[in-house]
């Protein structure tokens, strides 16, 4: 039993200094034997304290190879529950357990099994945002990085996919032999962000490399230098020459890349890019989730099961090692 460092119902917990959570935070991992695993969306004080950051399911196979018994999952909820498919061996915590994601909330399971029913020939891709029911009804899931690799392997002329529409197009884009039939989901976040915002950016700052998540609208995508997932958008600003760049993505990955290239100036393109979901988790959240082993996730088994077949058939395609830099989210 660990014994507590601070009662998480103590009104003091989220008014501490940040240096003295994280300190509490970092202490508890310790005696818990835990592993802090953190979306590259996160706010930057619970980036600081991750073992590991990076995209939705390549962090949900971080936790494969984590020598721990706890995993910390700084994110929403569909993430915490692909880590626990994927490792039912361990305890998942999710700090935040309102913590959701909009757009896989815009579909359920029933609604997937009707759009089925209308299309009986067609194959199921489950974008990797989306529930464990909705994974279990899917022939196989992708990522934002491998979305066209993904559709693109499969016999099936027609492909119903889900759930985000804006993906679906991009994709649709790039495989033109196949009939893609798209469920209307979106990510508000990336919506938000419009066509007369990256005009204005680009015009101020006509030297700058525009790197977007294909999450955004079809209509800001065709202005992008490069199209790619979070993950991606690392590499990619790597291995470029440029020295400004414009962020198409949630305002939290500015942070790491700040961080990782303070040679470079990152803009983002309109401050309506930050998720409300993705920023509820702070230092307090985590050391809250480390004292009372609070919000455990967990998938009920039938499900578990059906949702890592879509996973598995993903991974088995892509020949992808428990930590390869998988674009998730």
């Amino acid at each position: 039993m660990v014994k507590p460092l601070l009662a998480a119902s103590d009104p003091e917990l989220a008014t501490l200094p940040l240096e003295v959570l994280r300190a509490r935070a970092l202490a508890l991992k310790a005696r818990r034997n835990a592993y802090i695993i953190v979306h590259n969306y996160q706010r930057g004080e619970v980036q600081d304290i991750a073992d590991v950051t990076g995209d939705s399911l390549a962090l949900a196979q971080a936790a494969i190879r984590a020598d721990a018994d706890v995993v910390v999952f700084c994110g929403v909820d569909f993430m915490a529950e692909t880590a626990y498919i994927l490792n039912p061996d361990k305890m998942i915590l999710l700090p935040e357990i309102n913590a959701g994601c909009p757009m896989a909330g815009m579909l359920n399971a029933d609604q997937l099994r009707a759009k089925k029913a209308e299309y009986p020939e067609a194959a199921v891709v489950a974008y990797v945002n989306s529930s464990a029911e909705v994974k279990a009804e899917s022939t196989i899931c992708c990522t934002s990085i491998n979305a066209v690799q993904v559709v693109r392997s499969l016999p099936h002329r027609q492909v119903i996919f889900v759930p985000d529409r804006n993906l679906g197009a991009y994709v649709q884009s790039q495989v033109p032999e196949k009939q893609l039939i798209l469920w209307e989901g979106f990510c508000p976040t990336h919506q938000r962000f419009k066509e007369e915002d990256i005009i204005r950016t680009q015009a101020e700052h006509p030297d700058a490399e525009f790197i977007a998540h294909p999450e955004c609208r079809p209509e800001v995508l065709a202005h992008a230098d490069q199209i790619t997932s979070t993950s991606g958008m690392l590499t990619a600003v790597t291995r470029s020459p440029a020295k400004r760049f414009i962020i198409g993505t949630e305002e939290g990955m500015l942070y790491k890349l700040r961080k990782d290239h303070p040679d470079r100036e990152f803009i983002l393109p309109t401050p309506r890019l930050i998720c409300p979901t993705m920023k509820m988790t702070k230092l307090a959240s985590v050391v809250h989730a480390l004292e009372q082993l609070e919000y455990q996730i967990t998938v009920p088994d039938a499900i578990a099961a059906r949702a890592k077949e879509a996973l598995d058939r993903m991974l088995a395609l892509t020949g992808e090692p428990a930590m390869a830099a998988i674009a998730g989210y």
